[in-house]
C-alpha cells in the first residue's frame, strides 16, 4: 500500500509556471526538457487548448537556483511567443480534496448568465471550481465543473434552484472511485424511453383515447392513486382485440438519443432494466429489441383473443417500481447506490428516491421539484454526460464499430 503524503508537504514551498498563447507543437516537450536540469519534482500539470489558445501550467518544487529556472521558463515563452507567469507559494491542491464533486451543466442553449449564477452559488457554498471541461456541443451544450470545498448534497440542492431560474439542467455527483463502477440503469418506459403513453395508443383502438388520456394526466401529476387510475383506464379497454397490441408496438417511437444512450453504456458494461406501469405484452418486445437485461410491468388479461379490461396478477405501481429496482440491483450484484433511475411521472418518485442517481426526464412539475436531478431537454442520450462520458468518446466508439 502506498504511504499517504505527509501533511507537512502541504506547506512545502512550490513554484507555479504558466504559459499562455497560441498553441504550437513542441511547447510541452521544450518546457519539461528545459526544466529537467534543475532537479525539480513535477507536482501537478494542467494543459488546455481552446480554439487554438494554449494554457499550460506546471506546479513544481522549488530548486536551489530558482532565478535560473525562471530565466529558462521565460526563454521557452520567447521561443514560442507565449506569455509566461511564475508564481511562488506553498503546497499543492491535495489539501483541498474535501467535498469534491462533479457538477454537470446542460443547456440548449447555455448562456453566460447561467454560468455566472451557478459559479456564484458554488462560491457562496464555500466551493472552488478547480477545472471546467466541455462534454458535448450538440445536441445540447454540456459542461463539467470539478468543484472542491463544498458539501455535494448542499450543492445539489442549491444549484437545482439556480438551474431552474436560469433554464438549464444541473447534476451533482460526489467524486470517488464508485463513480467509475458498473451501474444499473432503470428506466420508466412511457414518455421516457418512448414518446407517448402505450395505454392511450391502445385506447385509440377502443374509441376512448380522450378519456384514458385525461385519467393518465391526472395520475402522472399525482392527483390520483396510480393503481386506482390504472384499473379505471384498463377497464375502458375491454373488448379490444389482442392483435391491436401488435399495431401499437409497430407504431412506437423511441425518445431521441435512446438507442445511443443504451448502446454507449452497454459498451461500458452497464446493465439496463425497464420498470413500467405499462404492459408486459409491449415491454418484453422492447426489452428484446434493445437488449435490456431485466423488466417489470403489468400484464393485460386476455380471453378469447380480446382484452378483458383487467390486470392479471399484482399491479406494478409507485412502490412496486422501487421494489423492482432493488430486486434487479440484487440480481445484477450491483449496489443500489450505483443505480441510475430515469422517469417522468409521480409513480416514478419512489424509484428515483431509492436509486443512487434519480433523474427526472422531461418530468411533470411535481416530479421535477422532488427529484435530485432533472433533465429537461428532449434527448435521452444527454444523460450519458451526467455519467462523465463526452460526445467525442461516443462518436469515436461508434466509428470503431
Amino acid at each position: 500500500m502506498t504511504d499517504p503524503v505527509p501533511t507537512s508537504h502541504f506547506n512545502d514551498p512550490t513554484v507555479l509556471v504558466t504559459l499562455t498563447g497560441p498553441d504550437q507543437s513542441g511547447v510541452t516537450t521544450r518546457l519539461f526538457a528545459d526544466l529537467a536540469p534543475f532537479g525539480v519534482e513535477v507536482i501537478d500539470v494542467e494543459q488546455l487548448v481552446v480554439r487554438g489558445r494554449l494554457i499550460l501550467s506546471a506546479l513544481l518544487t522549488v530548486p536551489v537556483d530558482v532565478a535560473d529556472l525562471e530565466t529558462a521558463v521565460h526563454a521557452v515563452g520567447e521561443a514560442f511567443g507565449l506569455e509566461v507567469a511564475v508564481e511562488h507559494g506553498t503546497g499543492d491542491n491535495r489539501a483541498r480534496r474535501v467535498g469534491r464533486a462533479q457538477v454537470v451543466v446542460l443547456g440548449a442553449p447555455l448562456r453566460p448568465a447561467a454560468m455566472a449564477a451557478l459559479a456564484q452559488r458554488i462560491k457562496d457554498d464555500g466551493g472552488n471550481i478547480d477545472r471546467i471541461v466541455r462534454m458535448a456541443r450538440y445536441p445540447v451544450t454540456a459542461i463539467r465543473m470539478e468543484v472542491s470545498g463544498a458539501d455535494p448534497d448542499q450543492l445539489q440542492s442549491d444549484l437545482a434552484a439556480v438551474a431552474y431560474e436560469q433554464g438549464v439542467d444541473v447534476a451533482v455527483q460526489e467524486n470517488g472511485i464508485l463513480r467509475h463502477a458498473q451501474r444499473l440503469v432503470v428506466m420508466d418506459v412511457d414518455s421516457t424511453l418512448i414518446q407517448g403513453e402505450v395505454i392511450e395508443m391502445i385506447a385509440a383502438h377502443a374509441g376512448c383515447e380522450a378519456e384514458v388520456a385525461r385519467i393518465t394526466e391526472s395520475a402522472m401529476r399525482g392527483e390520483l392513486d396510480f393503481g386506482e387510475s390504472l384499473t379505471a383506464r384498463v377497464a375502458l379497454l375491454a373488448g379490444v382485440e389482442v392483435s391491436a397490441l401488435d399495431a401499437v408496438y409497430d407504431s412506437l417511437t423511441y425518445a431521441p438519443g435512446a438507442r445511443t444512450m443504451i448502446r454507449t453504456l452497454k459498451r461500458l458494461g452497464y446493465r439496463f432494466a425497464l420498470v413500467s406501469g405499462g404492459f408486459t405484452q409491449i415491454i418484453e418486445r422492447i426489452a428484446a429489441e434493445l437488449g435490456i437485461d431485466y423488466y417489470a410491468a403489468n400484464e393485460l388479461e386476455v380471453a378469447e383473443g380480446r382484452l378483458t379490461g383487467r390486470i392479471a396478477g399484482r399491479v406494478v405501481d409507485r412502490a412496486g417500481k422501487a421494489t423492482a429496482l432493488r430486486q434487479f440491483a440484487e440480481e445484477a450484484r450491483i449496489p443500489v447506490k450505483n443505480t441510475v433511475a430515469i422517469g417522468d411521472g409521480a409513480n416514478d418518485l419512489d424509484m428515483l428516491a431509492a436509486s443512487g442517481l434519480g433523474i427526472a426526464f422531461n418530468a411533470k412539475p411535481l416530479v421535477r421539484d422532488q427529484a435530485r436531478t432533472s433533465v429537461n431537454v428532449p434527448y435521452l442520450d444527454a444523460i450519458i454526460y451526467l455519467l462523465g462520458i463526452t460526445r467525442e468518446e461516443v462518436e469515436a466508439a461508434d466509428a470503431a464499430d
